[in-house]
């Protein structure tokens, strides 16, 4: 028998002259593509070893990100053709196991990686942290969320991008009590974001709602020009340097959601659901979309939560335990709860969003906020992430071909 690590047979082990060597064996299972994760499964990390024993007996682990996985069968068939065509061999047998937590973690971010390798260019710099704002269904408050967070990000001296990808229910604009057309410079070929100073920071927005004459105007659009539209947004508006872009995303999981997850793959997704489980359940799916195209889920915001009367009496007017719930579910952290405050409404009509103010809303944003910046997405820069490497790499190639 030899060891696929060290390449040596056992004392008692007699090679022959046609049995392949583990490392051939390897080579071939390169072949092998994982059909959900679209990466080969030696690079993945899910080869875990070759052992050929004298006599062409072939045994390969193969770890599987889950046990019940369905894909199994598949990734069976492709190891035993690629294997058994091998000369010498006479039989391929395949031991069966599972991916730890901390392998998991490592594939996934692998086969993240592999994918934005092919990702469209745009204007959006690799130094940014992107942070779509989904939800399963719409009435959940998931775009007064976008607004609060990065108003709030921007009051403590970031500069936040907000894109409205909901092109049908546009509502940035008037959240942000921004009015105004959005302009360019025709020698550059780029649409200017409209942008806002907020505290010692600044704010990018650019949506739909800067288009047309009327906020009420119905976009009677399909699919392939909705993508057309989000496109736009990533490749031909000059967002310029960010620390953070926030992502409305449209409630589902419809086209203009599953283009961006191609076009943005480093993106990562908050999913913003209310205390209701129907809601949770809902919520789940957008987090199935995400996951499916190598999306991190950053976590769960719950809005609409418990409303604190005058007396101090807190009244549960939409349920209790559906963001609980829902980050128990995905494995994700919960990030907070926003309890319902007259003040968000209020702002979200006058584009004074409550995140500025005082109040049980404004603190509870503060605390989201605080944990997201520290903690569960800080900015690239203090994260010392490797797309800070990439965009310097990126930028000594640009200069280089000056």
């Amino acid at each position: 028998m030899r060891d696929a690590r060290t390449g040596e047979h056992p004392p008692d082990g007699r090679p022959s002259a046609d049995e392949p060597s583990p490392e051939q064996v390897l080579e071939l299972l390169r072949g092998v593509i994982d059909p959900e994760l679209g990466s080969n499964i030696v690079e993945l990390g899910m080869a875990k070893d070759v052992v050929v024993e004298p006599g062409g007996l072939v045994d390969v682990t193969i770890a599987l990100t889950t046990s019940g996985c369905p894909l199994r069968a598949q990734i069976q068939r492709d190891v035993r053709a690629r294997i058994e065509g091998l000369p010498g061999v006479t039989k391929v047998h395949i031991t069966w196991t599972e991916l730890t937590a901390e392998e998991k973690m490592a594939t996934m971010a692998k086969a993240r990686w592999n994918v934005s390798q092919d990702a469209p260019e745009t204007e959006i710099p690799a130094t940014t942290r992107v942070l779509m704002i989904a939800s399963g269904k719409g009435g959940v408050g998931k775009s007064s969320v976008t607004v609060n967070l990065a108003a709030s990000m921007a009051q403590r001296g970031f500069t936040v991008g907000v894109m409205d990808a909901d092109i049908w229910g546009f509502s940035i604009p008037r959240m942000l009590g921004i009015e105004g057309r959005l302009g360019g410079s025709p020698e550059a070929g780029k649409i200017d974001p409209i942008q806002i100073p907020v505290g010692e920071g600044l704010l990018k927005v650019v949506s739909m709602g800067f288009l047309v004459e009327r906020e009420e105007t119905a976009l009677m659009w399909r699919g392939l020009m909705l993508n057309r539209a989000v496109q736009h947004f990533c490749e031909d508006v000059a967002w310029g340097s960010m620390d953070y872009l926030l992502i409305d995303m449209p409630p589902g999981t419809g086209d203009v959601q599953m283009g961006l997850a191609r076009m943005l793959p480093r993106s990562e997704m908050i999913i913003v659901t209310t205390p209701a489980l129907a809601a949770q359940k809902v919520a789940v799916r957008v987090a199935g979309m995400g996951r499916n195209n190598y999306l991190r889920i950053v976590g769960v915001i719950e809005n609409m939560g418990a409303f604190v009367a005058p007396d101090g009496q807190e009244h549960l007017l939409f349920g209790k335990g559906g963001g609980r719930a829902l980050a128990d579910d995905l494995g994700a952290p919960l990030l907070g709860s926003i309890p319902l405050d007259v003040a968000v409404a209020h702002g979200g009509d006058t584009g004074q969003p409550v995140a500025l103010g005082d109040g049980p809303a404004a603190d509870a944003y503060t605390a989201v906020v605080d944990l997201i910046i520290a903690e569960a997405a800080p900015p690239m820069e203090m994260a010392g992430c490797s797309a800070r490497l990439l965009a310097v790499a990126e930028q000594a190639l640009d200069e280089a071909d000056l």
